[in-house]
């Protein structure tokens, strides 16, 4: 990959970005509560497991449909991708999550050079952060299976630093997690790019029962 477009994709999925997935732990946080996840094993467990069979085959699989569609400017493939996976998320948090960000990264490359995703944020219409995200990566020529990298490295990361948060851990803890993680990436996304359209989508019980209860939940540092 050339230097810009690498470039680029550090900029997107850093976590200085200021679209607030800093705020969301996707059920992480009522996983704590509820004493599923209770130490730095369980916690890397937890999202190891959710990398593997919730990410890898739902959003990083349409993340490549998303991508592909924009490269050929597919409106109806981009419309299509994007219900599609606001409507695979099973709780009210995790849909108002993904609205949120995808609208406020939507706002932000808006003020940066892509005025065409200022209709994200214009509209009524729910907008995935997924959408945006390959947008971004199509108008700056990021690679396919760069972008499903970077994107799948953006969610241990900010999953890893919500749980050092939470139990808590300790900084240590948090990069061993990350460290042991990332090496399933490559693997994830690689399943991510051999699905059919007909394979895409996941049972995750505990994931959809956490959020849920986290809607409820009496203290909450996370807004999913």
């Amino acid at each position: 990959m050339h230097l810009a477009p690498l470039l680029h994709l550090c900029h997107l999925v850093s976590p200085t970005l200021p679209i607030g997935m800093f705020a969301y732990s996707q059920g992480l946080e009522s996983a704590i509560q509820q004493k599923w996840v209770v130490d730095e094993a369980s916690a890397q467990a937890w999202i190891a497991g959710l990398l593997q069979h919730t990410l890898s085959h739902l959003d990083l699989a349409v993340l490549v449909r998303l991508y592909r569609a924009w490269q050929t400017t597919n409106q109806t493939q981009v419309e299509y991708w994007n219900s599609y996976l606001y409507a695979s998320r099973e709780s009210a948090e995790l849909r108002a999550e993904d609205r949120h960000l995808g609208q406020t990264l939507a706002r932000l490359l808006t003020t940066l050079e892509l005025p065409q995703a200022s209709i994200y944020y214009q509209k009524d219409t729910p907008v995935c952060y997924a959408t945006v995200f390959s947008l971004a990566a199509v108008h700056w020529h990021i690679p396919l299976e760069e972008t499903l990298m970077g994107y799948a490295w953006s969610w241990l990361e900010n999953q890893t630093m919500a749980a050092v948060k939470l139990i808590p851990l300790g900084q240590s803890a948090g990069q061993r997690i990350l460290l042991t993680t990332q090496a399933i990436i490559p693997h994830c996304v690689e399943h991510s790019l051999s699905l059919t359209d007909a394979d895409i989508g996941f049972f995750a019980p505990m994931l959809a029962i956490g959020s849920a209860l986290h809607e409820t939940q009496y203290s909450r540092l996370f807004r999913s």
